[in-house]
């Protein structure tokens, strides 16, 4: 008679565990839909703040660095030496938006250094030297003819930030016409501009009159921030004057801001390939296009 009142005991305790816990996965489930719901409320309160006419920040950035150290590694090129990688990059938009205008800026900061120590050579450079060095501001002012279309003047400078600065500088100021489809894509198209290139005397780079095209997207999605920017120069003294930059920029985050950031930047500037070794490179005309490209992977943070 004990054993069988046990036995119902255990039964009726597990019947009644068992229902404890379909009743906690029903609550969750219930709750999840609560949460789902709520998140679609904030999510539609966002973008109508974003819609919102005045001013819009948005910053993030992406921070990558390794390093490493050898002693008596003989599989390795320099078996006593020491290395290290740091890249920063840093993307940064203030865009203000009125019924009849806007200004729209946005700026691009690159670096990136590094070292190598050879703990057998007492002569070799121990110190971090700069690699990936770009530097891009933009300024946009419209004034709107329809909601999608303005006419528009453009000011972008782009050059290195830690060596070279402004040598060489590349400023664009031109005028015409801007197209803003989506409030996520702005495309500009100057037929007139002035692109004005600054250097030393002992480089030779040219300015020339030509036409701009600038396309940038900016778009979040979730924990994702995306930013891609094609900028373009067409010289119409010579194609040999004619320059190209494409930078694609993706933050994802984790926790707080922190997460992980990828960067990729493609670029074409005959200009540029030349007087990186005028030796080699007889003139200009004979100078071949080159394809410049950089990327960067690490942690970054947005806000």
């Amino acid at each position: 008679m004990k054993k069988l009142v046990i036995a119902v005991a255990l039964l009726v305790s597990s019947i009644s565990f068992a229902q404890t816990i379909e009743e906690l996965k029903a609550e969750k489930s219930k709750k999840a839909a609560e949460v789902a719901k709520l998140q679609g409320e904030v999510d539609a309160l966002q973008s109508q703040i974003d819609a919102f006419p005045g001013w819009k920040f948005s910053t993030f950035g992406t921070i990558g660095a390794n390093f490493s150290g050898f002693s008596d590694w003989f599989s390795n090129a320099v078996p006593n030496s020491s290395a290290g990688n740091i890249g920063i990059t840093v993307n940064g938009i203030a865009n203000l938006d009125r019924e009849k205008y806007f200004w729209r800026n946005s700026g691009n900061l690159n670096l990136g250094w590094v070292k190598l120590d050879d703990k057998n050579d007492p002569t070799d450079d121990t110190d971090f030297r700069g690699t990936t060095d770009v530097f891009t501001i933009t300024s946009l002012f419209g004034y709107k003819l329809t909601k999608t279309i303005a006419v528009s003047t453009l000011a972008e400078y782009r050059t290195s930030f830690i060596s070279n600065f402004n040598d060489p500088g590349y400023l664009d100021v031109g005028v015409g016409a801007t197209w803003t489809p989506i409030p996520e894509l702005v495309v500009v198209v100057h037929p007139l501009n002035y692109n004005f290139v600054f250097s030393s005397g002992g480089t030779t780079f040219d300015s020339s009159l030509g036409a701009k095209l600038v396309a940038d997207y900016n778009r979040t999605f979730g924990k994702f921030k995306f930013r891609s920017n094609f900028s373009t120069f067409q010289s119409y003294k010579s194609s040999d004057l004619s320059n190209w930059t494409w930078i694609n920029s993706l933050g994802f985050n984790i926790w707080k801001g922190i997460g992980v950031g990828l960067e990729t930047g493609l670029r074409n500037n005959k200009q540029e390939t030349f007087n990186s070794d005028p030796v080699s490179f007889s003139s200009l005309e004979s100078t071949p296009s080159v394809l410049q490209s950089y990327w960067l992977v690490g942690l970054s943070y947005g806000f």
